[in-house]
């Protein structure tokens, strides 16, 4: 197919980029999360809608996902003050890594029930929907203007910035086992260990180097600060995943890093950075909105509608119950933890790699994974601040004449 011209192609991009952000910006006034808007504009664009775009290359789609997931979670940990989450960094922890393998475990047996899965396609399916997606978090707390009590809101918000890798883990894992059904089980824990070690130490290393050169460099161009940002979070990923690490926890330990350090232009690269993240999701979305295709999901509305029953009512809740019983949050805490467990383009770019690797039955799983995530920001966004409200967990108003809290 011969290719556009490339003043026709780059006015394209633009105008699509502008629209997915009007988009977004209107799903927002009507309660809805960001995505709705990025994905729907998307598909309106693909193959299905009236833009009529052909775009199946889900390998291309999974790069670009890799990408963006690299300065979002970069992003997400220079925008997270430890101060605000060493307090409840062991029970996010245990979250990120207990509750992810729990929601895919439960997950899993469903869909071995109820979608007639072999068991590993269903534990396949579950680590993929296991995750909690960090930026449709970030961005219903943000742009609802949803203040919950603090040691809330630092759990939720370290949690989905974290638990990504596990994710990442048990759908690797999962394909191993279908690729090499004889492979052996015990090496699994140890490679985890191993990964998410060298992830966190290479992270360490970048966030830590990240604000020495800015301060050591003294760029005549302001700039430039800008590019070494950029640099340091696909290094991160880049350099962890080289040595056999794990590359997302190695970006988000980066961000962490340098941005509970003090160094020149802090100001000026952290809200770049955000500015990245914002490209990052629209493309992000966009991209995975031109690849679905809505007539195909009309086949999956009921396998999807109770898998994400399972993800909501059962796997989510009873992750966050049992990872949380040794900690004290009370019920309430626990109850808003379940159900601000959204779902957002992590799962979807996961959904990619079966597809990539030829699994059976890879498309139907990333059909159901789409239609989750569909209904996840449909009903868990708009009454994620009804359910803080009834729950009494939105941090109280501050006294009449107290002095507010400094940014």
């Amino acid at each position: 197919m011969p290719l556009a011209a490339p003043e026709v192609t780059l006015l394209g991009v633009g105008l699509l980029l502008l629209l997915t952000v009007l988009a977004g910006t209107l799903s927002s006034r009507f309660g809805l999360p960001a995505l709705i808007g990025f994905l729907g504009l998307g598909m309106l664009a693909g193959e299905d809608g009236p833009g009529g775009l052909m775009f199946n290359d889900y390998l291309f789609t999974q790069f670009v996902g890799i990408v963006c997931l690299v300065f979002i979670l970069f992003s997400g940990g220079l925008d997270t003050a430890w101060q605000n989450v060493r307090k409840v960094a062991a029970p996010a922890l245990v979250l990120a890594t207990l509750g992810v393998a729990l929601s895919a475990a439960t997950v899993g047996a469903a869909a071995t029930w109820l979608l007639d899965f072999t068991p590993i396609q269903g534990f396949l399916l579950g680590a993929v929907v296991a995750s909690t997606d960090a930026a449709a978090v970030f961005a219903v707390l943000r742009s609802r203007g949803i203040d919950l009590r603090p040691d809330v809101q630092a759990l939720i918000e370290f949690e989905s910035g974290s638990n990504d890798p596990t994710a990442i883990f048990l759908v690797g894992a999962a394909l191993l086992f279908i690729a090499s059904p004889a492979a052996p089980v015990v090496g699994l824990a140890s490679s985890f260990v191993v990964q998410m070690g060298m992830g966190a130490l290479v992270g360490l290393l970048v966030g830590y180097l990240l604000p020495e050169t800015l301060n050591r460099a003294h760029f005549r161009y302001g700039g430039l600060g800008f590019v070494v940002s950029i640099a340091a979070a696909l290094m991160a990923y880049g350099l962890a995943e080289v040595l056999g690490g794990n590359g997302f926890l190695s970006a988000y330990v980066a961000g962490l890093m340098a941005g509970n350090r003090s160094f020149a232009a802090k100001r000026a690269v952290s809200t770049f950075q955000d500015g990245m993240a914002w490209l990052a999701q629209v493309a992000m979305f966009l991209t995975l909105g031109l690849l679905a295709t809505p007539s195909r999901l009309l086949d999956i509305v009921l396998p999807g509608l109770a898998i994400t029953a399972v993800l909501m009512f059962v796997a989510r809740p009873l992750s966050v119950f049992i990872c949380l019983a040794p900690f004290r949050f009370d019920w309430r805490a626990k109850l808003l933890v379940s159900w601000v467990g959204l779902r957002g383009a992590v799962p979807i770019v996961l959904a990619t790699f079966p597809i990539v690797a030829a699994v059976p039955g890879a498309f139907t799983i990333f059909n159901i994974v789409f239609f989750v995530v569909l209904v996840s920001s449909l009903v868990q966004g708009p009454t994620l601040g009804w359910a803080a409200r009834r729950l009494g967990l939105n941090r109280p108003p501050p006294a009449a004449g107290a002095a507010p809290d400094a940014a």
